[in-house]
């Protein structure tokens, strides 16, 4: 059985603080020309699981207020350092790689919930959190979806099916992906 790791993070006028993230942690930012090799797990598997892998990925946002107006960057990463991989197979590798398109899905409905929030100077300190809040639980709940659904990578034809799916998704928000 697979498991994800979820750490989020959120800044608000302030450097970007991390729930569960080291400063000198590695990441890779999710791209669409690098995908994930089991090079990339260097975490140590959890010997309390019997989880064939372990990603861990990370979904921010900052936030900018200054005399230019209002701004953000979001980031999507994936943890070196915290992810792990104990059956390293390619249909595993490619499921786990699911996990991180995934986020990249929910780092671009971030971007364009962004974009069309019409800003609010006596409200955006409880607007934005309660953006990313509701992105996040959608996240997660998705996350979970693909695990159930694909039984892990197990049910073949369910994790072709996602793929499929993760890549339409992608794809029709390929418009926000420029965060």
């Amino acid at each position: 059985m697979q498991m994800l790791k979820k750490y989020l993070f959120l800044a608000l006028l302030i450097p970007t603080w991390s729930l569960g993230q080291d400063k000198d942690e590695k990441l890779i930012a999710w791209n669409v020309t690098r995908q994930l090799t089991w090079d990339d797990y260097k975490g140590t598997p959890d010997p309390n699981s019997d989880a064939a892998a372990s990603t861990t990925t990370y979904l921010g946002i900052e936030y900018k207020l200054d005399n230019s107006g209002f701004g953000w960057t979001i980031q999507c990463s994936f943890s070196i350092s915290r992810s792990w991989g104990r059956n390293k197979t390619d249909n595993v590798l490619k499921h786990e790689q699911g996990h991180f398109d995934i986020a990249e899905i929910f780092a671009r409905k971030l971007n364009k919930k962004m974009k069309e929030y019409p800003f609010n100077q006596t409200t955006y300190k409880t607007d934005l959190p309660k953006i990313y809040t509701t992105i996040t639980e959608e996240k997660e709940a998705f996350q979970e979806q693909y695990d159930n659904e694909t039984d892990h990578s197990r049910k073949k034809e369910q994790q072709a099916a996602w793929e499929k799916k993760i890549e339409t998704m992608l794809n029709e928000l390929k418009d926000y992906a420029a965060y």
